[in-house]
């Protein structure tokens, strides 16, 4: 394998893995929660039996009402798993409306908060705070990770190399660790493993990241190859995390740490280790 960079060499090929998003843009999403938001604001009162039969007519919007009580889509999804054993909340409007509105109003007052908010004016800053919360950069962050997953495994499937996505592979002593590309397939069979960790914000996905990182190393087999392509500006703000990773390569206990900057380098390094392997003539 090649030489290894310097942890500065590598900091400064970091980018930014998520696209700048105006906030002011109307997409298909916001164009359908204020639809909503406006019919509700357009109710002439609001109680159970209003709101049943407004989710009822409208079982599309029913989504609008977790927002309503500060629950994001996948936490109305998972509140109402929990309740009604069925995240399908445009089946539960349908044919659920009353069962579905008198749960929701026991367990997160939705009458009162919706009759509340809808008398409220609300300022710039209040618009603001609503931004601050972080929604939107926590789906961005999902999405910048599972571009990084897209770009490794079309590298494989473009070098023709048998592989496995988002599994776990089979090292030493019959211990396991997770991966999000193993070649050719997980359990004891494999013979290279690959982590995709990218983040533009920082939080506990990033710890979460490192600690699979030295899992794979820690569990690896002599024969094994382990690589990393680690990237996003989330990681800026956690360069120690980051050093701890570059250490790692450093000390070969990983054969190679890239970035979206480097990924001609990946797949120069994933081909020769695939050729050692006997896994590409």
């Amino acid at each position: 394998m090649p030489d290894i960079p310097t942890f500065d060499e590598y900091l400064r090929s970091l980018s930014r893995l998520t696209e700048h998003v105006d906030p002011t843009l109307e997409t298909p999403d916001s164009l359908l929660i204020r639809a909503a938001g406006d019919a509700l604001d357009q109710l002439p009162l609001v109680t159970r039996e209003v709101l049943a039969d407004w989710v009822r007519t409208h079982p599309e919007w029913c989504h609008v009402l977790g927002l309503a009580v500060g629950l994001p889509q996948e936490k109305f999804k998972n509140n109402l798993k929990q309740l009604f054993g069925t995240s399908g909340w445009i089946t539960l409007a349908r044919l659920r409306s009353e069962e579905l509105i008198e749960r929701l109003d026991e367990e997160f007052g939705l009458v009162a908060a919706v009759a509340a908010q809808r008398r409220r004016t609300y300022t710039f800053g209040d618009l603001l705070a609503e931004r601050g919360g972080g929604r939107r950069s926590a789906t961005r962050a999902g999405t910048s990770g599972r571009s990084l997953e897209d770009r490794i495994e079309e590298i494989a499937r473009d070098l023709g190399l048998p592989y496995a996505v988002r599994t776990r592979f089979t090292g030493t002593a019959n211990r396991s660790a997770p991966c999000d590309l193993v070649l050719p397939s997980g359990g004891a069979r494999a013979e290279i493993a690959v982590a995709a960790k990218g983040f533009d914000s920082t939080g506990s996905k990033l710890t979460d990241a490192v600690r699979e990182v030295k899992e794979m190393a820690e569990v690896r087999q002599p024969r094994q190859y382990i690589f990393a392509v680690v990237d996003g500006i989330g990681w800026l703000s956690r360069q120690s995390d980051l050093r701890s990773l570059h250490q790692l390569w450093a000390d070969r206990e990983i054969d190679g740490l890239y970035t979206m900057a480097t990924l001609d380098r990946f797949e120069q390094d994933l081909a020769t280790a695939a050729r050692r392997s006997g896994l590409l003539d």
